[in-house]
């Protein structure tokens, strides 16, 4: 048997938008989808505006572009995350500072925030983790205090709630990733989101290379940043499946946790804290038994057909933040996550029956 970690699972409109785009040649970035799945998903964020592009990352490049951030700014940004949240940062001279993280949540520490603002601190940068929320009503709280914007990056939750307000809706901007290991995908893509009509006209001239109505005549550098019309039929779709998607994401986590609900070889993810439930996007796991290597888990798995990923590596170690000059120490949750966390198979065509051939994995080796 072998289970990849995602796999992906089409059960609704997706080949008959997709066809209605092919049998009208609209295969670009122009096309009917493309603002019908932009208008789409800002209703169902609670959001004015909405601005598709190429992927997640570009997004958050899109977003930083527009914000009121400037080189020699100071932004406040999670440890426990990809790379791609911090790369656009120092690429434009505004330095990072890191938030350790939650040990059970792995969102950034709300506690930690205040001890790192500076006069140079101008905003934080949001980052869901792993299928339960940051605890927003404090975070805000201290970001209102210190007049710092906050940008939303809610690739890992869409569809969720924070108490009764949707992922998405918080701060001047919101992105979304929609590569196929999300709720919904588009294959590869993303979406920008805000109320700021402004920080809307930026976006969507940044992601078109900032042509004009003149067209080639330029006012600044650009991207192609662009969504095809393509892509975004098959989000479109994908929206239509999102209730279903959850409860199967939500399904799949409670399963888990009850084929391994007996071993203590494993710290569960949380079901739920005071302000959300768990939506499972991963369903991840941290090593508890000092006698267990991660390295030769994770092997054995493998060698069991069974597919797995690794945490996030702490972003103040990676060789690229350091070669930029960019030196923190401390943040040791983060890297104690990454020495002892992983997580395995929860794609949306996840079987009960896999499940039970990946739970009886994992329990045949630590017993």
């Amino acid at each position: 048997m072998k289970i990849p970690v995602n796999n992906i699972s089409f059960f609704g409109n997706e080949q008959k938008y997709i066809n209605d785009c092919i049998n009208n040649s609209w295969v670009g970035s122009d096309g009917d989808y493309v603002q019908l799945f932009e208008k789409s998903v800002a209703s169902f964020v609670g959001r004015k505006y909405a601005v598709a592009c190429s992927n997640g990352s570009s997004a958050l490049d899109m977003a930083i572009h527009s914000s009121k951030l400037k080189a020699g700014d100071e932004v406040l940004i999670p440890n426990f995350t990809i790379i791609s949240c911090v790369q656009y940062f120092i690429l434009r001279g505004i330095k990072p500072i890191f938030l350790d993280c939650d040990p059970r949540t792995f969102n950034i520490d709300v506690n930690d925030i205040k001890s790192k603002i500076t006069k140079k601190t101008k905003a934080i940068l949001v980052v869901h983790i792993y299928g339960l929320t940051v605890d927003m009503d404090p975070l805000l709280e201290i970001a209102n205090e210190n007049n710092l914007e906050v940008i939303e990056d809610a690739a890992e939750v869409f569809g969720h709630k924070y108490k009764n307000k949707i992922c998405g809706s918080f701060g001047s901007q919101s992105t979304f990733s929609f590569f196929p290991n999300k709720h919904i995908t588009t294959g590869e893509g993303g979406m920008v989101l805000t109320d700021d009509e402004d920080i809307f006209e930026k976006l969507k001239k940044y992601r078109n290379l900032y042509f004009s109505e003149d067209r080639f005549i330029h006012e600044d550098f650009g991207h192609n940043y662009r969504m095809t019309n393509i892509q975004a039929a098959l989000g479109l779709a994908q929206l239509e499946c999102i209730d279903k998607n959850l409860k199967k994401k939500i399904h799949i986590g409670d399963t888990y946790n009850k084929l391994l609900e007996s071993s203590s070889s494993f710290v569960l993810p949380l079901k739920k804290t005071s302000y959300c439930k768990n939506i499972y996007w991963v369903y991840p796991l941290v090593v508890n038994d000092l006698k267990i290597n991660k390295r030769d888990l994770i092997d054995y798995l493998h060698s069991k057909g069974v597919g797995t990923r690794p945490f996030f590596y702490p972003l103040n170690l990676q060789p690229v933040v350091k070669k930029y000059g960019i030196e923190q120490d401390g943040l040791e949750i983060s890297k104690d996550l990454y020495d002892r966390g992983f997580y395995i198979p929860s794609g949306l065509s996840l079987t009960y029956e896999e499940q039970e051939y990946v739970a009886s994995s994992l329990l045949d080796y630590v017993s």
